[in-house]
């Protein structure tokens, strides 16, 4: 793969250059990419372009996240100096620039302070599936010897745990894909269920178009036509929540017409009768009845699958999240044992990670019940070793914990995390049922926020850390088909940015236990291979040099002769015996149905241009797309077939309301006879008055802890509001409070600024305005003066609403909106804003009172 950084070289009217070969930082594919880093004289940063590199996994592809992934490194919104509330304690304070000293101390007292008073659980760490191999191993390693707490989960809860949890009790294994991705082309027959690279991670699409061109056929199950369904030789298009009835249907056929692989399953599994008597029930007329399915649809698959010479398997997301995704998985699982596919060469079954180091983040620790190498906490062996490892007795080691949904439940709560360390993941937009989830974290004693950039999270901490990003600092990740990949430094970070390492050993030195903790990448990795040898996920025999040497190295890999292990389950599966274990995936309805008041699905998903949270693409201007109104205003697109639409009244291009039993949220419809005509799709990229997971159930799956995310039920209605509000991340909106940087040279006499948004809003008297957001604050940075240029606002609701500008707490201006009505004030004559000063945007309407407000002032910096 080439030298970590190359010899640097003289390159005409520049000082130095060097390109060094790493991996994109988004989805689980992790292209290989290379960057061309430039050193200019009287530059404070390097110019960074990228290109593409020849990895197997992306055979010289990349999408257009990849390809602007660079475009962030130097980012004027980026977090350059840590911050702290102007008032400590009190978060409807600023923001304050802080040195780390500073920072780290309060977060210090914070930890003791609550250890003392409710005890070691009540503080907790919060990770995420992007942290790489060695960060999240050390978080873990930090919850537990540190903090000593019990308290400790990850957002990859909410996208591998399903598929995990029944992959580990068939196969006593839990590796995404168990074969290369290039085996994708080897398969006759592809069921693709749930899943939609085509925009998601369009580089892997590659490898299916290779097996297209030797004659595969596809079929892809999703209730909307996607760009993956329309390259399939038959889409499927099921009710939301449906899809374990549809694989119980296909074993039906499979088994009533002789296809399942008797001798594969008499030699190489257990239990496969229950199975096969559960199945009995899913006769094709009564699964079209539960799924829309058409029956003939169904009985082509089956012998589409029973047939073919090689065949596989792969779910995602859109089958997974829901309160029965563990049993979803275990049905296509079963279908796929009983066609005696697993451990074929082109066959098998998979399930396609999502986040950048979703395999790699859930085998060391971060999860509330496991230690490094899939080792469970409460095995007294695994316990043992590990803290053999670490250097510490096995009994200072907690217990399990609860998952990340239960633990964001809680916070704050008697019994609950009362301090939390946030790490790498935004779960103000990410969790479900995000408004009581950022009520929780509201609640917290003290909120700690370690981010790039001041997410919809890190807006509400007490204090905010600002970290290195991913070609800053040195590390692997674990790809979607279990190969450990090296994360390389190109560029220094910024003057004033730490890594995730210095943070947490610099937490762990105020607390005394700084010799349990370190900031070298490469010792960390060594540590995680010691105590994750012997254990499931063996990472034992793999070093940075073999990295390097094989373009990564495949887990299990236990001894530095092992070759590493590309294809799992040839002769045996996981389990003492080898035999893999079939379990019922019975079919059970969403956890919540369709009523009258509610009585459509709404499913929620990805966009090609953006990644989770958005907290990084929405600041790409050129990931913007189609979502960016005509005035330049961002309004994420709600998807509707035109008969739907035409029932509920609405047309295209026009703002709705979509409401659930948990809130609303506003978006612009777009028409498409591509989705059902009973479901709603929304992308949950975005924050604010358009945060689908404002929306979407917590309901838990009983083995998995996975919620409800892909169904719920909703009702649609035109909203009185402009068509293109601005309704992007609120933190999009918002200058930090500090001047970002700029390059040397380059004189600014002004920059303008606006707090933008579309807000919900619940009347409390027109006597009480209140802020209706964090990101309606304001702060006039040292060394500028700031004046109001204009005020806009907009209210759907049918009475009076009273916006108020906020000057240092004292009332400014205000501005009246009429029932249904906007206003739009120039606010030419005004007094300056002098650096310190902070504003913000209340409102207030009458007691009882809901529905929206659109925000829009414009300021100017001088």
């Amino acid at each position: 793969m080439g030298p970590e950084l190359a010899s640097p070289t003289a390159v005409p009217g520049s000082d130095t250059a060097r390109t060094v070969t790493t991996h994109c930082p988004y989805c689980a594919l992790q292209c290989g990419m290379q960057l061309h880093v430039t050193h200019r004289s009287g530059h404070e940063r390097p110019d960074v372009r990228l290109t593409p590199s020849d990895f197997p996994t992306n055979r010289g592809g990349l999408c257009a996240k990849g390809w602007s992934a660079a475009d962030l490194l130097a980012h004027p919104e980026r977090l350059t100096t840590p911050l702290v509330r102007t008032r400590a304690g009190d978060r409807s304070s600023a923001l304050r620039p802080a040195t780390w000293d500073e920072a780290l101390d309060a977060v210090a007292a914070a930890v003791r302070a609550t250890q003392r008073r409710y005890g070691r659980d009540a503080v907790g760490c919060f990770g995420g599936g992007g942290l790489t191999n060695e960060k999240a191993y050390l978080l873990g390693k930090f919850a537990r010897t540190v903090l000593r707490t019990r308290s400790i989960d990850y957002n990859g809860r909410w996208c591998m745990s399903s598929a995990a949890a029944a992959a580990t009790r068939t196969f006593g294994i839990d590796r995404g894909l168990p074969f290369p991705v290039a085996d994708l082309a080897l398969a006759d027959v592809l069921l693709l269920v749930g899943a939609n690279p085509a925009e998601t991670m369009p580089p892997l699409m590659q490898h299916l178009e290779a097996g297209r061109e030797r004659g595969a056929r596809h079929v892809v199950v999703d209730p909307r036509t996607t760009a993956t369904a329309r390259t399939a030789h038959l889409h499927l298009q099921p009710r939301p929540g449906t899809d374990a009835a549809l694989a119980n249907g296909l074993l039906h056929v499979v088994a009533r017409r002789g296809w399942v692989d008797e001798e594969y399953v008499a030699t190489r599994t257990t239990g496969f009768e229950t199975v096969r008597e559960a199945v009995a029930g899913y006769w094709p007329d009564r699964v079209e009845r539960i799924t829309g399915v058409p029956a003939r649809d169904l009985e082509t698959v089956g012998e589409m699958l029973g047939t073919a010479a090689t065949a596989m398997v792969l779910t995602a997301r859109g089958a997974e999240q829901h309160a029965s995704g563990t049993a979803t998985a275990q049905a296509f699982i079963n279908l796929a044992l009983a066609l005696g596919l697993p451990g074929r060469p082109g066959s098998g079954y998979g399930t396609l990670t999502g986040q950048g180091n979703g395999q790699g983040g859930r085998e060391h620790g971060q999860k509330a019940d496991q230690l490094p190498g899939y080792r469970r906490i409460t095995d007294l062996a695994d316990r043992a070793h590990v803290a053999s490892v670490w250097g510490v007795d096995p009994t200072r080691l907690p217990g399990p914990g609860v998952s990340a949904t239960e633990m964001l439940r809680a916070l704050g709560t008697p019994g609950g995390v009362r301090t939390l360390l946030l790490l790498a993941s935004n779960v103000s937009v990410s969790a479900p049922d995000a408004g009581r989830v950022t009520d929780r974290l509201d609640a917290l004693d003290f909120l700690v926020v370690a981010d790039l950039f001041l997410s919809e999270s890190a807006a509400r901490a007490d204090v905010v850390l600002p970290v290195a990003m991913w070609a800053e600092e040195d590390g692997t990740v674990t790809n979607l088909e279990g190969r450990v990949l090296r994360r390389r430094r190109a560029v220094d970070h910024p003057p004033g940015v730490r890594t995730d390492l210095d943070v947490l050993l610099g937490v762990a030195e105020r607390l005394g236990h700084g010799d349990l903790m370190t900031t070298d990448a490469a010792a960390a990795f060594d540590e995680l291979g010691r105590a994750s040898s012997g254990g499931v996920a063996d990472y034992g025999g793999i070093t940075y040099d073999r990295i390097e040497d094989e373009q990564g190295v495949f887990w299990p890999c236990p001894d530095a002769e092992h070759p590493g292990t590309p294809r799992l389950f040839g002769t045996r599966f996981a389990h003492p015996d080898g035999l893999a274990r079939f379990y019922r995936g019975e079919y059970r309805d969403t956890a919540e149905r369709t009523d009258a008041e509610f009585p459509y699905v709404l499913t929620t998903g990805r966009l090609m241009r953006q990644y989770q949270s958005g907290t990084q693409t929405r600041r790409v201007a050129a990931l913007a797309g189609d979502e960016v109104g005509p005035d330049g205003s961002v309004v994420p697109h709600a998807e509707l077939h035109p008969d739907l639409a035409r029932r509920c009244g609405v047309v295209d291009g026009e703002a709705v309301q979509l409401r659930t039993r948990r809130g609303t949220a506003v978006f612009r419809v777009r028409l498409t006879t591509g989705i059902r005509t009973d479901t709603v799709f929304v992308p949950f990229h975005w924050g604010g008055a358009s945060r689908a997971n404002t929306l979407t159930d917590d309901a838990l799956d009983p083995t998995s802890r996975m919620p409800a995310f892909k169904a719920c039920a909703v009702a649609v209605t035109p909203l009185a509001v402009p068509a293109t509000p601005p309704t992007g991340s609120p933190a999009e909106h918002v200058r930090a409070p500090w001047p970002p940087a700029r390059p040397k040279g380059l004189a600014l006499d002004s920059h303008p600024t606006f707090l933008q948004g579309v807000y919900a809003l619940t009347g409390k008297g027109l006597a009480a305005p209140t802020l209706i957001d964090p990101s309606l604050s304001y702060t006039v940075p040292d060394g500028a003066v700031a004046q109001t240029v204009y005020f806009r606002g907009g209210n759907s609701t049918d009475e009076l609403v009273v916006v108020v500008l906020v000057r240092d707490g004292e009332p400014m201006r205000y501005f009246p909106i009429g029932a249904k009505g906007d206003v739009h004030v120039p606010l030419r004559v005004v007094e300056d804003l002098e650096p310190g000063t902070t504003l913000e945007v209340h409102a207030a309407g009458a007691a009882g009172v809901s529905g929206v407000v659109v925000i829009d002032l414009g300021l100017v910096e001088v």
